[in-house]
């Protein structure tokens, strides 16, 4: 589903007009698991979140959403365009980003009911943040002005991994404020691997009120008789062939690290405490309204489920 990102983009007219700053109020990379570390702290305390998960993996599927047009299907002249999209970022400042780490549920059952203190292999007192949410600008033509929002966590409400490209209010509304919600495109990465476009439709019946419904595709349920290789699989495959679109060239490393190295000297050298947020739920509510101030707009209207499939 990575990949599907640039087949996507550069092989649909459609959407090349409107994949600019003029249309699109912002984009969401987003990464959650519903378990913590589960007597892996030891481990994740040395890193966190942010080296984890965002600085790399968040960082890589950002970039294919947001580089220009290469100029072939080659590894390098991918890489050059995701390296010029590092290129116009500028470091993260602290004040750009939520960082949280999750408490116990007394409510929950099992593991939900400990904190991320509460792991033995864990420090006493540990500041490490399982939760993060930064704030990303693209200083060029295409993107001048858009958020680019990451975010990503453990011990959240749901697995999920998915881009959202978040359209603009339509221009003109005539259905009231609260009836016309934005366009939304989404590329869910995992669980349930799929593309679909929100959309506004007339209500069926005597109605003629927008609802939200969408243009979908999930992968199982239109290609069925076709197994999807895991993400590894096709790394290992990528390997043996030396294809090497899909991994990080030393240039594109040395961008990333000069975005986010500022912010975690900070965060660590200021001992920084990350806000606490329950076990199971969408992560701090600090993260939600810092989302909201950058233009974000999170209905809580419509839910998107699978289709059935497969189909013949």
């Amino acid at each position: 589903m990575v990949q599907n990102l640039m087949v996507m983009r550069f092989a649909n007219t459609v959407l090349q007009p409107i994949w600019n700053r003029n249309n699109i109020a912002n984009v969401v990379v987003t990464f959650k698991e519903p378990f913590g570390t589960m007597g892996r702290g030891g481990y994740f305390d040395e890193f966190g979140i942010i080296r984890d998960i965002m600085q790399n993996h968040l960082l890589q599927v950002m970039c294919l959403a947001a580089m220009e047009k290469p100029a072939t299907n080659s590894s390098e002249d991918i890489r050059n365009e995701k390296v010029k999209v590092l290129k116009s970022i500028r470091p993260i400042q602290l004040e750009d980003v939520v960082l949280g780490q999750y408490a116990g549920n007394p409510l929950g059952q099992g593991d939900a009911k400990l904190g991320y203190l509460d792991d033995e292999t864990v420090p006493k007192g540990s500041r490490t943040p399982t939760y993060a949410l930064a704030a990303l600008y693209i200083r060029n033509e295409r993107w001048d002005g858009v958020p680019f929002i990451l975010k990503c966590g453990k011990a959240l409400n749901e697995r999920k991994a998915e881009v959202r490209i978040q359209f603009k209010d339509t221009p003109g509304n005539i259905f009231g404020e609260k009836s016309a919600r934005r366009n939304e495109l989404v590329i869910r990465l995992q669980p349930n691997e799929a593309m679909y476009m929100k959309l506004m439709m007339k209500q069926p019946g005597m109605s003629f009120e927008p609802v939200e419904s969408e243009l979908d595709l999930t992968y199982t349920a239109r290609y069925g008789d076709i197994t999807l290789p895991d993400a590894y699989e096709r790394l290992i495959l990528d390997t043996l062939s030396g294809t090497q679109a899909h991994f990080v060239r030393s240039d594109e490393l040395a961008e990333a690290w000069r975005i986010f190295t500022p912010l975690l000297h900070r965060i660590e050298g200021e001992n920084v405490e990350p806000i606490k947020y329950t076990y199971g739920t969408r992560g701090p509510k600090e993260a939600d309204e810092f989302a909201a101030k950058l233009g974000f707009m999170y209905s809580q209207t419509y839910k998107w489920t699978p289709s059935p499939g497969p189909r013949l």
